[in-house]
């Protein structure tokens, strides 16, 4: 099982940009299917966006799209969120999450490992 910690969470003004670091132990990121949600108060948990075990092939929900890359370095066996373009509609608390299965999900009861979360907030 592995163990996801978070950091890189702050303010931002509209139109910025932030890159959230998602830090793995006890397991290789490369190995699991890395997800990115989040969850704004009052809001289901959204999923944001994966990057896929072995090929790195990314997937992003509609309304990141063009604006959130997620990447990952092997070396440092962390995963990235890269947010430009930042709207106060992604104001959340953003979560990593690793899943071992095999299809691609987007659906939060698919990953078994989370980080803690880290606040975004974005000010118009």
């Amino acid at each position: 099982q592995v163990q996801l910690v978070e950091s890189g969470g702050g303010l931002v003004q509209a139109g910025g940009s932030l890159t959230l670091s998602c830090a793995a132990s006890g397991g290789t990121v490369s190995s699991y299917r890395m997800g990115w949600f989040r969850q704004a108060p009052g809001k289901m948990r959204e999923f944001v966006g994966y990057i896929s075990r072995s090929s790195g092939a990314t997937y992003y929900v509609d309304s990141v799209k063009g604006r959130f890359t997620i990447s990952r370095d092997n070396a440092k066996n962390t995963v990235y969120l890269q947010m430009n373009s930042l709207k106060p509609e992604d104001t959340a608390v953003y979560f990593c999450a690793a899943s071992r299965s095999l299809r691609s999900t987007i659906s939060s009861n698919d990953y078994d490992s989370w980080g803690q979360g880290t606040q975004v907030t974005i000010s118009s």
